[in-house]
């Protein structure tokens, strides 16, 4: 018996899935994370699912894992103490930045600090040109004196960027190699290796997010490897990737910026999954965790890919699966202003001392908290066991800014509700607004902790017809580890014209990133199975400032097919601005491989339809749209194929709780997923 296992963790709970290969069983579970002793809940969560379902560490045959530490780091600013070494009377790139307000409309508004302050940025004399030719060779006596001066200044690891280095990375590696034989145990990373884009502030501000976080992500996953082995797991574990693929640990303690967002981009992995199962063609996906609300668009069961996600107060400038950071996640605490005002969020009680329902120790309201008071959740314990919630905690708690807004706790945990719904409708409509879709159009497919419980609130905000609750909502990222493929992103700077003058070099650089991806796939994955190249390039108008990525095919390439190249370019420039020109000169800027190793997936068995009536297991007291009222709870273990649901009700399981006001009806499709109908 083999079982693959997918892990992610979160704010509040580490959330797991164990699939049974030969039988296609399905085990899910959820522990509280312990965040002051990170990869301690994997252990425990392992041992839950011996304990539960006779899942035996040696029974296991893959291991998926998604994490928090690299992306925490950056947030808690608690990486390692870095200096930058950039050239000569260029070395202010990181205070420069792009010179955008964080805020236009506040004026008073100001960037954050960056990671390496001015003080601890160094000149070396060199120079590369856009060209790549060498002006003034690199200086060792500079670069030795910018290596002494950091290490008086308690440098922990040293990140180089230099001019042009994505074209001609030859000081770079060369001044990497002195500094190994001057200070072999200092640490220090090329930003030529790590992502080796053309534009000097991106390809240095990605660098130096890698260099922050490397050792801490670096130390973690050699402990989770050494825990995992002690237990008696014998597999290589793989780790989630922010551009929705897996890698294996050990190439994540080198490679560890392409999985600061793994956790949010498994999730989407799943929602496209099952998408694609309950024959979905466009969806908005919504992730509602302990910390965090987030968003992101699929269509045709793929979702959409773009590079400058931000991590903390800075942008990543690699390949990330899109995802936007909405609202507030269950743990978020609501407070009223000295004015008066309720907010919500964005601090968080996270899993300690958590929300004040939970009984271990908070005392401050959350939107937990507010479901508590108003009768949706408190009906049994939550999280497979793992807290059970305390209605007089949570309403003493939501007590404490009940009388500071006039208003009873029933009254006031509604509004908490509210102002976080709100928040989550003001920026899916700036999202909907950037994309240039109607959400109308989309299924909202609600997941996390928390999505299922206002999925429907935000859906009837925003005009939303459909809201699917998948049948594991709880654990949906973890499933998205277990069905992600091994998946790897290159890229190289062209800066040349797409013409027929230029073909032989477009093909040769294709293909050296080909033979790159296939090495990384075969050798560094050791993966055997089918393999897939999905070529682009980023190109631009020549006059213009900023490219676009445009997907190709490997045929066009080999085949030197510029017209069809420069076609595929046209169409997209239509279909993003509504104009193209095609008698303008095209540019090409990078050239772009993703290679794609595809995973087994998952094949759920249809469930057959039932005839009978759903039997709610008792009726509860909920405080819904201003009153209260007497309703029907259902344990979704009892429901299946073709049973209908009427609204209002709640639906409890072991993950979750799924809440349906007024309007909706519902109705279980053949996988047990809950397909919710707005009437018109």
């Amino acid at each position: 018996m083999s079982y693959r296992i997918g892990v992610d963790i979160g704010g509040t709970f580490a959330d797991f899935c164990a699939l049974d290969e030969a039988t296609g069983r399905l085990a899910t579970l959820k522990v509280l994370s312990t965040p002051q002793q990170p990869g301690r809940e994997v252990i425990t969560g392992l041992k839950e699912l011996g304990t539960r379902f006779g899942i035996q560490p040696g029974d296991i045959g893959y291991f998926t894992h998604g994490t928090t530490v690299g992306i925490n780091s950056v947030i808690q600013r608690k990486g390692i103490r870095l200096c930058l070494f950039a050239t000569e009377n260029f070395i202010d790139v990181l205070e420069l930045a792009r010179l955008k307000m964080p805020d236009p409309y506040h004026l008073m508004s100001s960037r954050a600090e960056p990671l390496v302050t001015r003080d601890r940025v160094l000149a070396v004399r060199e120079r590369i040109l856009a060209d790549g030719r060498v002006e003034t060779p690199l200086d060792p006596a500079s670069l030795r004196q910018a290596l002494d001066q950091a290490m008086a200044l308690g440098a922990e690891g040293i990140v180089l960027a230099l001019l042009h280095s994505y074209r001609n990375p030859a000081h770079e590696r060369q001044a990497q190699k002195l500094i190994g034989q001057w200070a072999p145990a200092m640490p220090v990373f090329c930003s030529s290796d790590v992502w080796p884009i053309i534009r000097e502030y991106e390809r240095t501000a990605t660098a130096t997010i890698h260099g922050y976080v490397q050792p801490n992500v670096a130390r973690y996953l050699s402990a989770l490897q050494a825990a995992l082995k002690q237990a008696g797991v014998a597999v290589e574990p793989m780790v989630t990737k922010s551009n929705g693929g897996v890698m294996t640990a050990e190439l994540g303690k080198s490679a560890c910026l392409q999985m600061l967002l793994s956790g949010t981009a498994a999730g989407v992995i799943g929602a496209g999954f099952v998408a694609r199962q309950a024959g979905l063609d466009q969806v908005l996906s919504l992730d509602i965790g302990g910390t965090s609300a987030d968003v992101a668009i699929i269509v045709g069961g793929t979702p959409t890919y773009g590079t400058g996600e931000m991590v903390g107060d800075f942008p990543i400038y690699i390949p990330t699966v899109s995802v936007t950071s909405i609202g507030d996640g269950g743990g978020s605490i609501a407070a009223v202003s000295e004015f008066g005002v309720l907010t919500v969020g964005p601090e968080s009680a996270g899993s300690t001392p958590g929300p004040a329902c939970y009984g271990r120790g908070g005392t401050r309201p959350t939107m937990t908290d507010a479901f508590a008071v108003c009768g949706i959740i408190g009906h049994g314990n939550i999280g497979y066991d793992a807290v059970s919630v305390d209605i007089d905690k949570a309403r003493s708690a939501v007590g404490t800014i009940a009388g500071k807004l006039g208003r009873g706790p029933e009254q006031a945990a509604e509004a908490i509700i509210q102002v976080a719904v709100s928040g989550m409708y003001r920026e899916v409509g700036k999202l909907a607004s950037r994309q240039g879709i109607d959400p109308r159009d989309y299924t909202l497919l609600a997941f996390g902790g928390a999505g299922p419980m206002l999925g429907c609130f935000l859906a009837r905000e925003l005009g939303m017809r459909q809201v699917l609750i998948p049948t594991a909502p709880g654990v949906l990222s973890a499933l998205g580890g277990l069905v992600a493929d091994v998946k790897n992103d290159f890229i190289s700077t062209a800066y040349y014209p797409l013409s027929a003058a230029e073909l032989p070099r477009l093909k040769a650089d294709f293909d050296g990133l080909a033979r790159r991806a296939t090495a990384w796939i075969t050798k560094e994955q050791k993966f055997a199975g089918h393999t897939v190249l999905q070529p682009a390039a980023d190109m631009r108008y020549l006059g213009q400032s900023f490219e676009i990525e445009v997907p190709l095919r490997m045929e066009w390439i080999a085949g030197g097919d510029v017209e069809r190249i420069a076609a595929a370019f046209h169409a997209e420039h239509e279909r993003l601005y509504g104009h193209a020109a095609p008698s303008t000169p095209v540019h090409v800027v990078s050239l772009r491989l993703v290679v794609v190793g595809t995973s087994p997936q998952p094949n759920f068995p249809a469930q057959p339809r039932r005839s009978d009536m759903p039997t709610p297991a008792k009726q509860v007291e909920v405080y819904l749209d201003g009153a209260w009222r007497s309703v029907p709870l259902y344990r979704r273990a009892d429901l299946g194929h073709g049973h209908m649901l009427a609204s209002p009700c709640v639906v409890a399981q072991e993950d979750t709780t799924i809440c349906i006001p007024e309007g909706f009806t519902g109705a279980v499709d053949s996988y047990g997923n809950i397909l919710l109908s707005l009437a018109k």
